[in-house]
């Protein structure tokens, strides 16, 4: 019973790490994605 428990501990802390790395990742795409823009748009008017 112990080892279940230890086993869900770490899959749920493992869980948890990776929905914030892929958090940062999309907030990282979005900003990327942010900075193509503007820099289209700068170059569309001068």
């Amino acid at each position: 019973m112990r080892k279940l428990a230890l086993l869900a501990m770490i899959a749920a802390s493992l869980a948890v790490a990776a929905c914030n790395t892929v958090a940062g990742a999309g907030r990282d795409v979005s900003a990327a994605g942010n900075a193509v823009t503007d820099t289209a748009h700068d170059a569309s008017h001068p």
